[in-house]
């Protein structure tokens, strides 16, 4: 059969009906939600970070992703929503003390574990491999499974004792609705600090204006010598003093500074010796008769 030149029919061709949908292997999408990053889809390194919806990154990816201001830049949905670092918290995890990590199977004939995992719950000592649902902390970022906030229930952290509330307690890689839920209250955070941003700016700019003092209020100077007045009677009297002395002291280096600039100091006249009046030529000593004055025929002043 088939050497005349025909085709030979498929199974699919000749069994007619409804086609079956093929289901996702559930274990392939859990390796890749809990064992990849969800930007870069590499394997999940430290430092590793989450956002407010519950997905795990390499911090390394986030800051490229956002470093980069390119036109051709591709904005995927999984990263969307952050903006800037602050909108990722990097995560406190907990070594698995079994995990032997791609050094037990480097030669391929081994079976791989899927149930492993690099990291563990601190408290009941789950493994976070996708099979228990694991929350993180917003405030300080410490990793717990569900079953150990749901069985210890505190208001501090259990590992850095860093207080939280409910809405500050996030699901990783969560359903549909846990994702629903997250985005509501992302939102709801948002917008508060957007608007605790503007009502601080509204208020440095009153600050920055200030009142002008009226003419009933009281002057610094006199509120400081009504204080002074409180004192006893002999501090009252040195503090009046100083106060009329420091005003006399002003008011006369005033009036005199602005007479020294019209008006010159005099010469004192002053007594001198004569030995020093001696020194100069305008000295009697030093002026001279005709006969000891030179001529153009001696070289000196002096002549025989």
């Amino acid at each position: 059969m088939g050497c005349d030149g025909g085709t030979i029919p498929k199974r699919h061709e000749l069994v007619k009906g409804p086609r079956k949908v093929e289901k996702v292997d559930k274990n392939a999408e859990l390796v890749a939600q809990w064992y990849y990053c969800t930007l870069s889809q590499e394997k999940l390194s430290r430092p590793i970070v989450a956002c407010e919806l519950g997905r795990l990154y390499n911090k390394d990816a986030i800051i490229e992703f956002l470093l980069d201001k390119s036109s051709d830049k591709v904005l995927m949905e999984a990263a969307s929503h952050i903006k800037s670092i602050k909108n990722v918290i990097e995560l406190k995890l907990t070594d698995n003390p079994a995990w032997t990590g791609d050094k037990g199977n480097t030669k391929g004939d081994k079976y791989d574990d899927i149930q492993s995992a690099c990291f563990i719950c601190p408290v009941v000592g789950l493994e976070m491999n996708g099979r228990h649902r694991f929350c993180f902390l917003r405030n300080c970022g410490c990793v717990f499974s569900e079953r150990a906030l749901k069985e210890i229930k505190t208001e501090a952290c259990h590992r850095c004792g860093v207080p939280f509330q409910e809405e500050d307690v996030i699901v990783l890689n969560g359903t549909k609705e846990d994702v629903e839920v997250l985005k509501k209250r992302m939102d709801e955070r948002r917008q508060k600090s957007k608007s605790g941003k503007k009502s601080r700016k509204s208020k440095a700019a009153e600050t920055a204006i200030k009142p002008e003092p009226t003419e009933d209020s009281p002057k610094p100077s006199q509120v400081n010598t009504e204080k002074d007045a409180t004192v006893t009677k002999s501090g009252e009297k040195r503090s009046i003093a100083f106060c009329k002395s420091t005003a006399v002291n002003e008011s006369a280096s005033s009036s005199s500074g602005k007479e020294s600039k019209n008006v010159k100091r005099p010469i004192a006249n002053v007594e001198k010796s004569e030995a020093y009046k001696s020194i100069f030529t305008s000295h009697s000593s030093a002026k001279r008769s005709k006969d000891e004055s030179s001529n153009w025929i001696t070289h000196t002043a002096y002549y025989f």
